[in-house]
């Protein structure tokens, strides 16, 4: 059975914010998009806006899905509902993340991902791309 997580594609102009996650956490110091597990009793939308006050100290509006999808870990697997967001109101806080950046798409490679981020960043530099 898959562990239902959410996370958001929070765009500031051209870049995307990406959280580096601490490195106590399994996958220590891998970058992820901002969110967290589905609570019993919640939405998708509503855990995602309770894991980014939670985390960032910002209120989300939530947009479409942009992407979902599952990934096996050697500790638990995860089905990863991706969404669009914009930050309603809030300045973003580290308060459980290493250290949190905004990037365009061409700096992915830049970065090394959790796992399951993968097929996601692979579908946002197909979309996102520049097309040079």
């Amino acid at each position: 059975m898959a562990t239902e997580v959410v996370a958001a594609l929070i765009w500031d102009g051209n870049q995307f914010m990406i959280c580096q996650r601490p490195a106590h956490k399994a996958r220590g110091l891998l970058w992820e998009f901002v969110g967290g597990k589905v609570e019993p009793g919640e939405t998708k939308e509503q855990a995602l806006i309770r894991e980014c006050q939670e985390e960032l100290a910002v209120t989300l509006d939530v947009g479409e899905a942009f992407l979902d999808v599952t990934h096996a870990y050697p500790d638990l697997t995860v089905h990863l509902t991706l969404f669009h967001a914009a930050i309603r109101e809030g300045v973003p806080r580290k308060l459980e993340h290493a250290d949190i950046r905004w990037i365009t798409v061409d700096e992915i490679d830049q970065y090394a991902f959790c796992p399951a981020d993968v097929e996601i960043l692979r579908r946002l530099k197909e979309t996102c791309g520049t097309l040079s």
